[in-house]
């Protein structure tokens, strides 16, 4: 076993050690913090009288809106990443959201951005000073990356990953990493070291997974952006939990040497970094930046893709509408946004088309055999080397036949195959991009998450795609009865029946409801400025702020 101890002993000493990096100035005192029956807590910094208004002013502020206050040296890179760094701290009393510190290695990095700054009168990259958060499977030199294992605590990294290094060249400050579930192949964020991550627009539902500690920690104001991953959703199923926007780049794009993966050497589907924040302008700034980084040169597996500005969006878009996917209807208010949607992007004059489902189960079963191809193996053999349980939620990694190296050959065939079919379909129907779910609801209660068909199949087809908020909200009482199930409701499958039964309209009212956009392979410029028609064309102002901008 690691280090001759038990998978509790292990996770106890972690959290000991992430408790104890947490600066007692900045802990909030029992009697600030909100009861334990307040749902939504995402107005509690403001009121709490814990933050000065400086603070509060910083840590409510986008990263553009920041970038340029830090560039011109309004701001300090110290002020703003203290702000944070003390923000983040609330977050994870509340929300259990961190994994890691580096709060010393930031003030320092910090420092250094502000003495640059002085020295020279300019910013050092386009994020000058700007703190980022990133998920706990960017390695950090120093720190742990465990993943969600007990038998990865005290192993801490080397190096820096090629996108931390990339990040910092461009003068951003990473300041924390953030919780994962087990091997992060679970749809929420739960493991056996750290526990639960929770939501802070209802502290009752998920805030998603695999990257929920990112997003919960951006909802609540800890970070203005961060860097999540994605290998069958986890930036988009997060995202659309909380209200964010989210970018799930091809392979290729965003580097990804020395990030700590939970299957090592799993490449049938390519795990992918990406951007989650408040506002769509800061997702493109973050994917200029590191682009434009040429993260090539640090990473053989990225394309020597820079940012390309002139790529033309059509004034107006044909765009696919996967009304469901075949397997899983979704919920009230995601089918209400979705129609909602398409009449009011009719109305702006594209051209909608119905997009039929009929190889959406396909791609979803591809992903699901890929995950499981070594029979479970490699996840039960960290669990073994400190005797810690599978958790529940990963039951198929306990019953997976391993494969043989011809039948993993004809599963890449049948991939190949799968991936030919659906772009021969795109391109006979002429589409631009596919507006669909993120997620069959807006999030579900903690332990109910099910389906991940709606994202997981274009990981299968490496397509870039946004999870985006609509700007609208579940409402029980709007209309009655649109965000409440039909009575002739009938389920599809085993999964739209339990998708069904769990939806809950009293505790979803007035949490936020997200749609995906998805386009061809590295077609991430394109898919960006298209969720800019998209976003204008439904509503009367493009809503930028997720969560606060219902």
């Amino acid at each position: 076993m690691t280090q001759g101890k038990s998978w509790e002993a292990l996770a106890a000493q972690k959290r000991e050690q992430l408790a104890a990096s947490l600066p007692k100035e900045w802990l909030v005192p029992d009697e600030l913090l909100p009861p334990a029956d307040q749902d939504d807590i995402t107005g509690w910094p403001a009121a709490s009288g814990w933050f000065t208004a400086e603070e509060l002013r910083i840590t409510e502020s986008t990263a553009s809106e920041l970038v340029p206050q830090l560039a011109s040296g309004a701001l300090t890179s110290v002020a703003v990443t203290q702000a944070f760094c003390k923000r983040a701290v609330a977050a994870q009393q509340l929300l259990n959201c961190l994994a890691e510190t580096c709060f010393d290695r930031a003030l320092e990095t910090a420092a250094a951005r502000d003495e640059y700054f002085a020295r020279t009168g300019k910013p050092m990259g386009p994020l000058h000073g700007l703190p980022v958060s990133l998920k706990d499977n960017i390695n950090v030199k120093g720190l742990d990356s465990t993943v969600g294992f007990a038998s990865h605590v005290g192993d801490p990294s080397a190096a820096d990953s090629a996108l931390v290094a990339v990040l910092e060249a461009a003068g951003a400050v990473p300041y924390v990493k953030t919780n994962v579930p087990t091997a992060m192949m679970i749809a929420e964020t739960v493991n056996n070291v750290f526990g639960r991550t929770i939501n802070p627009l209802h502290r009752g539902v998920t805030p998603g997974g695999s990257s929920g500690g990112e997003s919960a920690l951006i909802a609540f104001g800890g970070s203005c952006l961060g860097v999540g991953s994605d290998i069958g959703g986890s930036l988009r199923i997060p995202a659309a939990c909380t209200g964010l926007f989210t970018l799930r780049a091809s392979g290729g794009r965003f580097p990804v040497r020395n990030c700590r993966s939970g299957m090592p050497g799993q490449e049938a589907v390519m795990s992918v970094n990406g951007p989650l924040a408040r506002t769509l302008d800061d997702i493109e700034a973050y994917t200029r930046a590191v682009l434009d980084g040429q993260p090539w040169l640090l990473d053989s597996k990225c394309l020597p893709i820079p940012w390309r500005p002139t790529v033309e969006i059509p004034k107006k878009l044909t765009i696919g509408v996967l009304w469901h996917d075949g397997v899983v209807r979704p919920t009230p208010p995601v089918a209400r946004a979705l129609k909602l949607a398409v009449a009011r992007l009719a109305a702006a004059g594209h051209t909608l088309v119905d997009w039929d489902p009929i190889d959406q189960a396909e791609g979803a079963h591809l992903l699901a055999r890929m995950f499981v191809a070594d029979g479970g193996k490699t996840i039960q053999h960290e669990l073994d080397r400190t005797g810690e349980p599978l958790r529940p939620e990963m039951h198929m990694y306990g019953t997976a036949t391993e494969l043989g190296t011809a039948d993993m050959w004809k599963l890449h065939m049948e991939r190949s195959t799968f991936q030919g079919k659906y772009l021969d379909r795109w391109n006979a129907a002429g589409l631009d991009a596919l507006l669909c779910p993120t997620i069959p609801f807006n999030t579900v209660k903690h332990g109910m998450f099910e389906h991940v068909g709606y994202t997981g199949v274009y990981n299968v087809l490496d397509y870039a795609a946004m999870s985006f908020p609509t700007g609208l909200v579940v409402d029980k009482t709007i209309d009655q009865p649109v965000d409440v199930e039909h009575p002739d409701y009938t389920p599809l499958s085993e999964s739209d029946k339990k998708v069904s039964a769990g939806y809950d309209a009293d505790t979803m009212h007035g949490l936020p409801i997200s749609l995906q956009l998805v386009a061809r392979r590295l077609e991430e410029e394109k898919v960006i400025g298209m969720c800019r028609s998209v976003l204008a064309a439904i509503s009367d102002e493009p809503k930028a702020n997720g969560v606060n901008g219902h």
